[in-house]
């Protein structure tokens, strides 16, 4: 049978759950995600979790934070001036905003807490710093 390989467009089916179990993201029961291997579009483990497997084959996968999000950077922490944000966003613990980070690339970050002078926002990945597991079953190999 034929084996993912470097170059190849994939198709898989995928669920990422996390340590305590908790699924955080399926392509089951919706459209599989494709991708080509080499071309950087998906994080680095699970890239190489791909690799080897073949048409039909299911896999799971344990991918430490350095090989997916990237670990948890305190400097991305901070706070900023209520001021700042615009009164017609009703800001909330949890909610993610975008702003223009360097060079006009969109930054998403949570908001940790709001007060009546400062908002602490984490522009971190929510993922960051987690340990995820994949599920994954290649349907399609090109």
């Amino acid at each position: 049978m034929t084996e993912v390989q470097e170059g190849n467009t994939v198709k898989v089916h995928y669920t990422g759950t996390l340590d305590d179990g908790s699924v955080f993201d399926s392509s089951v029961g919706g459209e599989p995600l494709q991708f080509t291997i080499g071309q950087g579009q998906m994080i680095p483990g699970f890239e190489r979790g791909v690799v080897g497997m073949e048409l039909g084959e299911t896999r799971t996968v344990v991918i430490a934070a350095d090989q997916a999000y990237g670990v948890h950077r305190p400097d991305g922490v901070f706070e900023v001036e209520r001021s700042e944000i615009p009164t017609t966003i009703p800001l909330q613990q949890g909610m993610q905003l975008q702003a223009n980070g360097p060079g006009g690339r969109p930054v998403t970050m949570t908001v940790l807490e709001v007060s009546d002078e400062k908002v602490k926002l984490d522009a971190n990945h929510p993922l960051a710093g987690k340990d995820l597991t994949f599920e994954i079953e290649v349907v399609e190999i090109s």
